[in-house]
């Protein structure tokens, strides 16, 4: 019987790192994907509210700012045309 793999080189978002490093094989990591459970009937909702309003405010003025200065350069380059 093969040894159990640690569960730290099956983590999804680092065993591909974990397998080009040799710690773990993609064999093990497909043979522990087929091996989990279907859970998805007592997946839930989550709503996440932001406590800070401003917060979105803030990044729509960064947006707007952004703008602001492409459009300037294009003023300058169709004015030097002339």
């Amino acid at each position: 019987m093969a040894d159990p793999v640690n569960p730290k080189y099956l983590d999804k978002r680092t065993t591909e790192r974990y397998q080009r490093s040799g710690h773990v094989s993609e064999e093990d990591y497909k043979r522990h994907i087929a091996g989990l459970e279907d859970v998805s009937e007592k997946s839930v909702p989550v709503e996440t509210l932001m406590q800070d309003e401003d917060f979105e405010d803030d990044e729509d003025e960064d947006f707007e700012d952004e703008g602001d200065e492409d459009e300037g350069d294009e003023d300058e380059d169709t004015g030097s045309a002339e």
